[in-house]
């Protein structure tokens, strides 16, 4: 990339005016965002090379969600007590600790609780990241903050599914491995693994963020001898869960469950999807996930202008609302340029409201429930999940690989109308108060 294109991509995320702690937050996205991305388009795929059947790979699924579900709490309340930065290392080393052990077994029950170590580590990075963020931004850069770290994901996505599907298929090839066989897929587990070590080095260069740490520097500030309040994030309470408005916080959280509802039943399932209906190899399936998340990054790099013009809530809805249709095509269309242009577009949409609303959740809670807000919103993504696996493993193995998509694409369309509507009745208000407020002024 020239200096020049360097200098515009930074201008566009607005990244010279975040906190050096979020900068390095990016960085760290970027490069640990890669090994995942890698996970998520290949891992089926790779089970499916090692003789797995739809069904078993289902169950590998939901069970790496239970345990994902099961870490959340934990890794929250862990944050507060332990800083932030120590819970994102530990993530990142038990990701480690998984792909090592994916490269040297084939056995299913090994494989299982691989995947769940995998899929806690990766909670636990997830977890912290929204309570990260807004502790190193102002709130008014944090829309755009939010809509970086989300827009950087996609770029990633981007990058390692066309480089990790022509680079693993490029050496399989010079070392004479098939292309189509588990080793390609080896190759893959180790590019991750390089990369996850990688990300270790910016995680190594964050601030100390534990709260002794935090409260010796604000007392420093303050000056001695100053009472010093108690560190809000430290909350007294069993597991550390601070919930302070139990009806405005189930709002926060509720519509998301929906929507995971229905994700978990087809999107963890797409490559497969996409593989058996339209029959591509390695290299060109992961050349169609990275046409899909490129244009997911333009809809977000454009989603804070749209929530200042219009609102937070009322910019979501309308991005949301109009993935639906998209979903129709991408269920149900025959033709491979449809259904890869139909996916590009649901996922530019709907993914593009999601760095918004995570932003909005964070400003309505205090500072002691953000946490808490950002493992319950995890916790009931990853529970989603679990059942939206089961009802998949389920159908495939009652209705048949046809016929159970289709129940599938039905049930999805059904959730996400639902869930977007919600969100406009429970919190389009602020946007017009905040609007009103604007005129007025």
């Amino acid at each position: 990339m020239s200096r020049g294109s360097g200098r515009r991509w930074s201008s566009a995320l607005g990244i010279g005016r975040f906190h050096r702690d979020a900068q390095l937050f990016l960085v760290t996205t970027f490069v640990a965002g890669a090994a995942l991305s890698l996970y998520w388009i290949d891992f089926n795929l790779y089970l499916v090379s090692l003789g797995f059947s739809y069904a078993t790979i289902g169950v590998v699924s939901t069970i790496a969600s239970i345990a994902a579900a099961a870490a959340a709490f934990p890794a929250s309340a862990a944050s507060d007590r332990f800083g932030r930065r120590v819970i994102i290392a530990g993530g990142v080393v038990l990701g480690l600790v998984a792909l090592a052990g994916l490269l040297l077994t084939e056995s299913l029950p090994l494989i299982v609780v691989l995947a769940a170590c995998w899929a806690v580590g990766w909670q636990a990075f997830q977890v912290v990241q929204a309570p990260f963020l807004t502790e190193h931004s102002e709130p008014e850069h944090r829309n755009q903050l939010f809509a970086a770290q989300f827009a950087i994901q996609n770029v990633t996505n981007v990058v390692a599914a066309l480089l990790g599907g022509i680079g693993a298929t490029a050496i399989a090839a010079f070392i004479g491995l098939d292309p189509a066989g588990p080793g390609t897929y080896r190759v893959i587990l180790v590019i991750m693994a390089v990369l996850l070590t990688a990300s270790l080095a910016s995680v190594a260069l964050l601030s100390d963020d534990r709260p002794r740490t935090v409260t010796g520097r604000r007392l420093v500030r303050m000056g001695e001898p100053a009472a010093f309040p108690p560190d809000p994030r430290r909350s007294r309470t069993i597991f550390g869960i601070v919930v302070r408005d139990r009806g405005r916080f189930g709002r926060l959280i509720f519509p998301g469950f929906l929507i995971s509802l229905g994700a978990g039943q087809v999107i963890p399932f797409l490559n497969l999807y996409i593989q058996r209906k339209f029959g591509l190899d390695l290299t060109s399936l992961n050349a169609v996930f990275a046409f899909t998340s490129l244009g997911t990054v333009a809809a977000i790099l454009a989603q804070p202008a749209l929530a200042r013009r219009f609102g937070q809530i009322t910019s979501v809805v309308i991005v949301q609302a109009a993935s639906i249709p998209f979903l129709a095509v991408l269920g149900f269309s025959p033709v491979l340029w449809m259904v890869i242009l139909a996916m590009a577009v649901r996922s530019s949409l709907m993914n593009a409201g999601n760095p918004i609303f995570s932003a909005f959740a964070m400003e309505r809670v205090s500072p002691a429930e953000r946490a808490t807000l950002s493992a319950a919103m995890t916790v009931l993504w990853q529970v989603g999940w679990v059942v939206g696996g089961v009802y998949y493993s389920v159908l495939q193995a009652v209705l048949g690989f046809d016929g159970g998509y289709a129940v599938n694409f039905v049930t999805i369309i059904t959730l996400y109308t639902i869930a977007t509507g919600l969100y406009w009745t429970w919190f389009g208000r602020n946007d017009t108060r905040r609007l009103a407020a604007r005129s007025a002024a």
